[in-house]
C-alpha cells in the first residue's frame, strides 16, 4: 500500500466526522450568537442549536436532556463530578471508592480530595483487569458517598460489570459514578438502566471535536446536585457556569446521532478487524500475550505485549507510518511502565513491551493487513538485535540472573 499514515490510536482521540464538521461550520459565522443572548435571534438560534444538540446526546444514553450538563471535556466532567460531590455531600460522609486502573482525571481529583480532607479507597483489579464485587462491597462504610468506576478502559478496553456494581450501590444508597468516555459511542451505554448517576463523556472520542464534553447528572431518584467548580454566570442549570461552546455542542450532538445510527454495525466491522490483528500477531510472532479480559471489553481495542521488546523502541521501528501508543507513559525522571498493566499483574518487562491498538470508524483492512507486517517485522527486527532474547532462545533461566545495577 502507499505510504500513508495508518491512525491506530482511536483511544486517544478520534478524527471529525465529515458529517460532524458539516453541521458545525455554520455556527462559527452565519450563527455565531451567544447562547445566553436571550434579547436577539443569534442569540435564540445558538440557544435552539444548543437544545437540539442536548436531546440528540440525551437519546444516545437514553437520559432526560435537562440531566446533560456540557463542560469543556471528560477531564472537566471529572472533576465536577468527583470534587463537586464530595463538597455537597459533606454532611453526609467524606468517602470515596474508585480502582487503582482509573484514569488519571479521576485519580488525581481524587488525590486533591484526599488534600481537602476527604478519605479514598483504590481498589485492585484482577488479572483481566475487573473489580472483586465482594471487595468492593466489603469496602463501602457508613461515610461513604460516592464509588467511581469506569465504564471501560483506556489502555485495555476491559468493560467493568456496571448492573452488578450499581445493584451494590443501591443496596447501600451510594452514589455510582462512571467515566464512560471510552465507551459512549461505541457501544450501548445506558446509565439509567444499570444504576450510574453520574457520568462523564467527551465528544472527540467518538468523532466530534475537541473540547466539549457532558456530565450525566441524575435528577430523580435520587436527584443528584453538585457544587460547582467554575463560578460566573450560573449557566448549565448553576453547575457549570462559562459561556456554551456551540458550534462544539452542535459538533457533539451530531456525532452522538451519527453513533446511535451507526456504533453496533460499526462495533461487529471493528471487532473482526481486532481479531484479525491479534490472531495474525500472535501466530507469527511467539511469546506474544493480549492484556486485560479478551470477552469483557470494547470491540476496537487490543494491549498486546511482545516480551523481550521494548515498547517505545519498537515504535520507533514504524512511528513515522503508524500511530499507536505505548504502554509506558513519559514521566518527568523516568520511563514508567503502565500503572494499569502493572495492577493487572504484569512485571515490569511486559508492561514495557506492550502496545495499544484502538481501531476506529475509517481503519480499513488494507490497513490492518500493513500493520500486521510492520509490527511483525519490528518485534523480529528488535529481538535479533537482542541479547536476552537470545539467552531466552537458548533456554537460560532469565529470572535467576543476577543484573547489576548501574
Amino acid at each position: 500500500m502507499s505510504k500513508k499514515l495508518i491512525y491506530l490510536d482511536n483511544n486517544s482521540t478520534t478524527p471529525c466526522d465529515p458529517r460532524v464538521i458539516d453541521a458545525m461550520v455554520p455556527y462559527f459565522y452565519d450563527l455565531h450568537g451567544n447562547a445566553a443572548s436571550r434579547s436577539h435571534p443569534f442569540g435564540w438560534r445558538s440557544e435552539e442549536a444548543v437544545d437540539y444538540a442536548r436531546e440528540q446526546i440525551a437519546n444516545l444514553i437514553q437520559v432526560d436532556p435537562k440531566e446533560i450538563i456540557f463542560t469543556s471535556g471528560a477531564t472537566e466532567s471529572d472533576n465536577l463530578a468527583l470534587k463537586g460531590v464530595f463538597e455537597m455531600y459533606s454532611r453526609k460522609g467524606n468517602h470515596i471508592i474508585t480502582l487503582s486502573t482509573e484514569h488519571k482525571a479521576v485519580l488525581d481529583s481524587c488525590k486533591k480530595i484526599e488534600k481537602m480532607g476527604g478519605e479514598v479507597t483504590y481498589l485492585s483489579v484482577d488479572g483481566k483487569g475487573r473489580v472483586d464485587l465482594a471487595e468492593l462491597e466489603n469496602a463501602i462504610t457508613d461515610k461513604t458517598i460516592m464509588i467511581s468506576i469506569m465504564w471501560a478502559n483506556n489502555e485495555t478496553g476491559v468493560i467493568q460489570d456496571m448492573k452488578a456494581i450499581g445493584e451494590i450501590c443501591a443496596k447501600h444508597g451510594v452514589l455510582f459514578m462512571s467515566d464512560a468516555t471510552q465507551a459512549v459511542g461505541k457501544i450501548p451505554v445506558f446509565p439509567k438502566e444499570v444504576g450510574v448517576h453520574l457520568m462523564a463523556f467527551t465528544a472527540h472520542k467518538m468523532y466530534g471535536p475537541k473540547g466539549v464534553g457532558a456530565l450525566f447528572v441524575n435528577r430523580k431518584n435520587p436527584r443528584v446536585k453538585v457544587t460547582s467548580q467554575l463560578d460566573g454566570g450560573g449557566h448549565e442549570r448553576g453547575m457549570r457556569s462559562g459561556t456554551l461552546n456551540v458550534p462544539g455542542i452542535v459538533g457533539f450532538g451530531k456525532a452522538a446521532e451519527i453513533a446511535g445510527k451507526e456504533m453496533q454495525e460499526e462495533a461487529i466491522r471493528l471487532a473482526k478487524l481486532r481479531d484479525r490483528l491479534e490472531s495474525a500477531l500472535c501466530e507469527q510472532l511467539e511469546e506474544t500475550y493480549i492484556n486485560g479480559d479478551d470477552k469483557n471489553r470494547m470491540p476496537h481495542v487490543t494491549n498486546i505485549s511482545f516480551k523481550h521488546v521494548e515498547g517505545e523502541g519498537l515504535m520507533m521501528t514504524f512511528n513515522q507510518e503508524i500511530g499507536v501508543s505505548s504502554g509506558s507513559a513519559c514521566t518527568s525522571a523516568s520511563l514508567e511502565p503502565s500503572y494499569v498493566l502493572i495492577a493487572l499483574g504484569l512485571g515490569d518487562d511486559l508492561a514495557h513491551s506492550s502496545i495499544r491498538f484502538s481501531l476506529g470508524r475509517f481503519t480499513t483492512e488494507e490497513e490492518i493487513d500493513y500493520t500486521i507486517n510492520e509490527i511483525v517485522r519490528g518485534v523480529n527486527h528488535m529481538r535479533n538485535l537482542s541479547p536476552i532474547w537470545e539467552m531466552y532462545k537458548e533456554g537460560v533461566d532469565l529470572d535467576s540472573i543476577e543484573w547489576a545495577e548501574h
